[in-house]
């Protein structure tokens, strides 16, 4: 089941994404909520609800009006809160290999994650950046998931029962903001908070379940072969595959939930992919060939992140008519 969050003029709904068509939820059945922070403290019940709804849609057994002109948002649109991990080793070693330093051996004990800003999540459409985000504008191709009932120290071997659905996820990112603030060892914070991507829709479980694969050795909790893309402008930059997680979500959950209670609507993502960002990509580049010529994301570009039974996420770079700078404020 694919569940996608709408808006129709000045309202905001959800709704069932089938075969390119969108159906409203309530619309169908009077006791599924018309958004999607309350479908999810429905927990399973309701979920179950809507996928009967789904499953008669489908088979022909439901005759449902299509919504004709609406606007997609973020399947999440207001999240409880947003953390994102650490997850792909690949990425990380690549990374550091790229700045000159050994791989940090901390990796392979726990999964890691920071907190974000959920209240600047957003969908598939444009991406408005100020003059600083420029500076080294980037991408992190990742996949998120979206905890689906409440819970408090939970044992990473029972953590995947708490997962809702699962979506395509870009992590933006101001790396010379990001740069500047990671130097006083508080992580990054105003390099990220500006824009977080998901969408386009919301993926239950039991669809990913013909990518299923084994975990990493070690490691516990589901794993999926999908593979990911990222294009920009049309070109393939960057390419990947969930089935690389080395921790999984199951494991991420654990850390998040232990001592404190992860909520419906909480979004985690996954971290970047193996070469899921230009940061990496030039890096690389340049580790190769000092005359090799970088690229950052730029006003104007669109950015297409695409993940096997996920779907597409697009966006379109703009530039805000400003010329405020906060990099310029530096004592």
């Amino acid at each position: 089941m694919k569940l996608v969050s709408y808006k129709t003029e000045d309202r905001e709904h959800l709704g069932l994404f089938i075969d390119g068509h969108i159906y409203n939820l309530n619309s169908c059945d009077k006791l599924l909520p018309d958004n999607m922070n309350e479908f999810l403290q429905g927990g399973e019940v309701l979920m179950e609800r809507a996928k009967i709804v789904d499953l008669q849609i489908k088979d022909g057994s439901f005759s449902a009006k299509e919504e004709i002109f609406y606007e997609i948002l973020a399947p999440v649109p207001h999240p409880t809160s947003c953390r994102d991990g650490y997850a792909f080793r690949q990425h990380v070693a690549a990374a550091r290999r790229n700045r000159k330093v050994d791989m940090i051996p901390q990796f392979d004990e726990y999964p890691i994650f920071y907190f974000t800003n959920h209240n600047a999540i957003q969908g598939t459409g444009e991406i408005a950046c100020m003059p600083d985000h420029f500076e080294k504008l980037d991408f992190e191709l990742e996949l998120a998931i979206v905890i689906g009932k409440k819970g408090r120290n939970i044992k990473a071997t029972e953590a995947d029962e708490y997962i809702a659905g699962y979506m395509v996820m870009n992590d933006m990112s101001a790396r010379t903001l990001q740069m500047e603030e990671m130097l006083l060892n508080l992580g990054p914070a105003k390099g990220k908070d500006f824009s977080t991507v998901i969408g386009p829709w919301l993926v239950t479980p039991d669809e990913l379940e013909q990518y299923k694969v084994a975990a990493k050795e070690g490691h516990v909790g589901n794993a999926y072969n999908l593979k990911m893309t990222c294009r920009v402008n049309g070109i393939e930059v960057s390419k990947g595959n969930a089935a690389d997680m080395d921790w999984t979500f199951a494991e991420i959950i654990e850390r998040c939930a232990y001592g404190v209670d992860i909520l419906p609507g909480d979004v985690i993502g996954s971290g970047t992919v193996g070469t899921g960002c230009f940061l990496e990509i030039n890096g690389t580049g340049l580790l190769n060939d000092p005359n090799y010529k970088t690229q950052w994301l730029q006003p104007g570009d669109v950015v297409e992140m695409e993940i096997t039974g996920l779907g597409a996420l697009t966006n379109t770079i703009t530039k805000a008519e400003t010329d405020f700078s906060i990099l310029a404020l530096k004592k």
